[in-house]
């Protein structure tokens, strides 16, 4: 495994549980801390996004109960817990009844550290894989497009059957395969448009979490924001930003500025009441997010026999709608089930994995890229001082519409809506499942059709930039 972060370790389980011998390089030297608060001080160069908000939907946490159940113990075990679909119900809720499904509707709540902290502790205290830090790897060794294992920074090679590119987000993976000849990889790549703020608090002692049960974040179309419980009585909140704002951005990298504006935000000013303090000084920053989906099979046969990749090495999405630790476990996951059905042959491996991953994950990313392109259209117009909404004509307007007056409503009264909201957030429905329901989309319209005759929608903070700007002076 070049990498040790989530996809890596999660792989290195995976494969190490079915009985294969597996090495983790991580190049980042992070000797193991002794508690989930000293883990999130890790100097992780690696993984820079380790400081921002995650989301451990239902898919991975499912995943976890059915594969891993120690991990999943040991993780409740330190602090994190679980949300389940049910719990703290919004207020306007009428006529819920449990479904069976709903027990496979369940988030874990914890910090990112906190989660790969657990893993790599408990694939080092099992032995099911070898985990080796502060060492590097610089290429693929091999030729003629096989690789035979990697070359360490210290000139060590390193044999391998099969080597798993799961070096994050800044993986260079043409490079990876051009090492050993092979052939062009075909990547995709779209920026998100957003720069991502986030800081981490404490609740101070004796205070309690505010009710769940309201907004967890909201879309202003020039900010979006959203707050995420983390384990021992932490959380973050997070303000994405256009990447086009610079004045916005630069002002929010202030801790003042950063809480000035969050008691501004209709789901975070609770939080921001007094009733916690910040677990460092800063304001962590992340730029250059970008949609990104590299297949490593072309025209049906691997770039080079050997090497494939899972996480954000080869597929990353907008950590907005928090999918990343989710669809790197899953990707992990679909490796160790075509190494289950086609080992030895790394070359069915590579074509059998290529294909799971198109079949179950790709449609994330397509929605992804779909999603960010409109949001990047109502931020230009915002910033521009036009009205993203003015063109009635535009096929756009009127499913922004809906989605504002329509489905946003819907969620807060309608059960049956909501369920299906919440399985599709967590990937457990593909990202149509919504508008292919005919019964959900009766729902949705016939509250949209009323909506000259409820009360106006909750304000989720500033009606506009500029009002956000004034108070933060």
């Amino acid at each position: 495994m070049v990498g040790g972060g989530i996809g890596g370790l999660a792989t290195g389980l995976a494969l190490g549980k079915a009985g294969h011998r597996v090495t983790i390089v991580e190049r980042d030297d992070t000797p193991m801390p002794a508690s989930p608060d000293e883990a999130f001080a890790w100097d992780r160069r690696g993984a820079p996004q380790v400081r921002h908000s995650h989301a451990f939907l239902a898919r991975l946490r499912n995943l976890l109960v059915q594969h891993h159940p120690d991990v999943h113990r040991e993780l409740l075990d330190i602090g994190a817990f679980e949300m389940r679909f049910g719990e703290n119900l919004p207020p306007e809720m009428e006529g819920f009844e449990p479904e069976p499904d709903d027990a496979e509707l369940v988030m874990i709540a914890a910090r990112r550290t906190t989660f790969e902290w657990v893993l790599r502790r408990h694939v080092t205290a099992t032995g099911v894989a070898s985990v080796h830090t502060g060492r590097a790897v610089i290429a693929l060794t091999g030729s003629s497009a096989r690789a035979t294992g990697v070359l360490l920074d210290d000139g060590t090679e390193l044999g391998a059957d099969l080597v798993v590119l799961a070096s994050g987000r800044r993986a260079d993976v043409q490079a990876w395969i051009s090492g050993i000849d092979g052939r062009p990889v075909a990547e995709e790549v779209e920026d998100t448009g957003i720069v991502y703020l986030s800081r981490f608090y404490r609740l101070r002692r004796g205070r309690d979490r505010p009710p769940r049960g309201g907004l967890i974040g909201g879309d202003l179309g020039y900010l979006k924001y959203g707050v995420f419980v983390g384990d021992n009585d932490t959380f973050s909140i997070t303000l994405a930003v256009p990447t086009d704002d610079r004045e916005l951005r630069r002002r929010l990298t202030g801790p003042g500025a950063f809480e000035a504006a969050g008691r501004q935000l209709a789901a975070a000013a609770d939080w921001l009441d007094g009733r916690a303090e910040p677990l460092d000084d800063r304001v962590h920053a992340m730029a250059g997010l970008l949609n990104r989906w590299c297949d490593l099979v072309v025209d049906g046969e691997p770039v080079a026999v050997g090497v494939v990749g899972v996480g954000d090495a080869v597929l990353c999405t907008n950590p907005l709608y928090g999918r990343g630790c989710t669809t790197a476990f899953w990707s992990a996951q679909l490796l160790a089930d075509s190494v289950a059905d086609h080992a030895p042959d790394p070359r069915a491996i590579a074509v059998d994995h290529a294909h799971r991953m198109t079949a179950q994950i790709r449609p994330w990313y397509t929605a992804s890229v779909r999603q960010d392109a409109e949001a990047r259209r109502v931020a230009a117009a915002i910033l521009a001082g036009e009205d993203p909404d003015g063109d009635t004509s535009d096929s756009r307007t009127l499913v922004r519409a809906v989605f504002r007056d329509g489905l946003r409503p819907a969620t807060r009264t309608d059960p049956v809506v909501l369920r299906a909201f919440v399985r599709n957030l967590n990937l457990l429905s593909p990202p149509d499942a919504l508008t292919a329901d005919t019964d959900v989309v009766a729902r949705v319209l016939s509250v949209y059709e009323q909506r000259a005759q409820r009360p106006p929608e909750p304000v989720l903070g500033p009606a506009s930039r500029d009002e956000l700007v004034g108070a933060l002076t």
